[in-house]
């Protein structure tokens, strides 16, 4: 009862803040006492109601989607800053967070809205006193608006209507950060992330259902084959502040992003699981990018006045830690840069990294996880007789719950000075190029020592995922010596995205462009079915 008060009050804050703005102030959520989430062109005139006059902000575009519609992001900087040169030369880091990934988990959409309007109109302009922040409310534009109801059942029907997960092309963008084939991805990546270079990127969303005790979890930038040392700042310094400070400030319960199964463990349950490592999630993508990055998920449960109030304070208290230690952001992120490189120039050829991983415990249990207790009871009559759950209204605390949220190496490959590609995969040089890397094309010939991988199989997944049927290659490398000419593409490892490329070009790689079908036609038509067939990216320990 304590906690629905509280709630109550919160969200009656932001009504007495509102009532001196103008209408145009408002969110669509607010004049429908949360019953409506924004259109796109709510948001569009929104931001543009909001940003009127103000001195310390610049409009950009992301792109455009397939039906036409303008991505925008706000550059939010004091002095203002218009350009990605400006904001580096201003020494301060880029804060970067968008909301609206997935059309149906509509809080970081209007959470975002309203941090614009503190930041403009309220008390929060002193967070761009030492850092740059670019806000992206509503990443998919076009199926924001194809709104129904009963999309989201897990949200308790609030609101009622909500637009659909995918984009219009069809594509989950959240799975998209490898093989990028939507036009919103290949925006945030070409026109944001590569020359904006965000120190911290944070994504909003909303879980899908499972009764956890808290009001918003989180997860960090999983870094598997990147550097350890941003993984590490967000775990133990930025994720434990901002939980305590939204504890203490908004009697907001936050806690660690996972999910359990009382079906499976029983009542009371014994661990929580993280979901999976793999870069085409674009917070894990970052910890490849040797960046910082954070994974936001209301609880679907709550109604939307909650989910939009919890989101709110956890982006509030996140922008509150990078306004107060931004430049040590800034001194991690360029020193697990500096290590990649650096690795690469003294051990590579010689150190192996992994690039298939599996799900494994913390050694650090969580001392008290918050859930919904639950009711066991028998099931005696149909055709599956058993235990069963059912939960019940109040909310425990579970002793020493294990946290499956690191991912250990089940398989590893060498890490070699660079690569390779020939010159007709200039498909797989572009894709490389547009995500930031540094490709050379060879003006001569070379002679390149290192390692050839002999594909003895691909096999293709029955079923599609994201209307690919995954490719899963087996082999084994050779040492080998190769000559490459003019025109071929040359990959030199020691540069600041060197785990992305390795991440993407290991033919093993759980989440590599072998997976996501680059390579498909090349194997079958060099015919892998009969005979083991070379895989055409050469890695090479030495180049002469």
């Amino acid at each position: 009862m304590r906690l629905f008060y509280l709630l109550m009050l919160s969200c009656f804050a932001f009504s007495v803040t509102a009532q001196d703005l103008p209408k145009a102030l408002l969110t669509t959520p607010e004049l429908s006492n949360y019953e409506k989430t924004s259109s796109y062109a709510d948001v569009m005139a929104f931001i543009d109601a909001v940003s009127r006059g103000s001195n310390k902000v610049t409009r950009i575009s992301m792109g455009k989607s397939l039906e036409g519609k303008d991505i925008p992001v706000l550059v939010l900087a004091n002095p203002k800053v218009s350009t990605p040169a400006e904001a580096k030369a201003s020494g301060k880091p880029i804060i970067y967070i968008q909301g609206n990934i997935h059309s149906g988990e509509v809080e970081g959409k209007e959470a975002v809205q309203v941090m614009l309007r503190e930041i403009f109109h309220g008390d929060k302009g002193y967070l761009l006193d030492n850092q740059i922040i670019l806000f992206a409310p509503i990443y998919n534009t076009d199926s924001n608006d194809k709104m129904e109801a009963g999309r989201r059942p897990s949200q308790e029907d609030s609101p009622k209507e909500v637009g659909i997960r995918e984009n219009s092309q069809g594509w989950d963008l959240n799975r998209d950060g490898i093989k990028q084939e939507a036009l919103e991805t290949n925006g945030l990546i070409q026109n944001i992330i590569v020359p904006w270079d965000p120190a911290l990127f944070v994504d909003l969303h909303t879980t899908n259902g499972v009764w956890h005790g808290y009001s918003l979890t989180w997860a960090p930038s999983y870094h598997t084959a990147g550097e350890k040392a941003p993984y590490d700042f967000t775990w133990d310094r930025i994720l434990p502040e901002v939980t305590e400070q939204v504890k203490k400030k908004d009697e907001i319960h936050l806690g660690p992003y996972g999910y359990f199964y009382p079906q499976r463990e029983g009542w009371p349950i014994k661990s929580i699981s993280t979901y999976n490592h793999h870069p085409r999630y674009l917070v894990n993508q970052f910890g490849l990018r040797n960046r910082m990055a954070i994974l936001s998920e209301a609880f679907a449960h709550e109604r939307l006045y909650q989910r939009i109030n919890s989101t709110y304070a956890f982006v509030r208290e996140i922008l509150e830690f990078t306004n107060k230690n931004g430049k040590e952001m800034l001194k991690v992120n360029a020193q697990a840069e500096a290590a990649a490189i650096q690795l690469v120039k003294e051990q590579g050829g010689k150190v192996s990294k992994g690039v298939r991983f599996e799900m494994t415990p913390l050694e650090e249990k969580i001392p008290a996880y918050r859930a919904y207790n639950y009711l066991e009871y028998e099931e005696t009559e149909g055709n599956r007789p058993g235990k069963r759950y059912l939960r019940k209204p109040e909310i425990v605390e579970l002793p020493d719950v294990v946290n499956y949220s690191a991912f250990t190496p089940t398989v590893t490959a060498i890490l070699p000075k660079g690569y390779i590609i020939p010159a007709e995969f200039a498909n797989i040089a572009e894709h490389l190029m547009k995500n930031g890397v540094k490709v050379t094309k060879l003006e001569k010939n070379v002679r390149a020592t290192g390692q050839a991988y002999k594909a003895t199989k691909l096999a293709l997944a029955q079923r599609p995922f994201e209307k690919h049927n995954m490719a899963t290659i087996e082999g084994a490398f050779e040492s080998a010596t190769k000559k490459f000419g003019k025109g071929d593409y040359w990959v030199d490892l020691a540069q600041p995205l060197a785990n992305l490329i390795f991440y993407m070009l290991e033919p093993e790689s759980d989440d590599g462009l072998v997976t996501w079908n680059f390579f498909d036609e090349y194997f079958q038509k060099n015919g892998i079915d009969q005979k083991a067939v070379e895989y055409p990216v050469f890695k090479y320990f030495e180049l002469k």
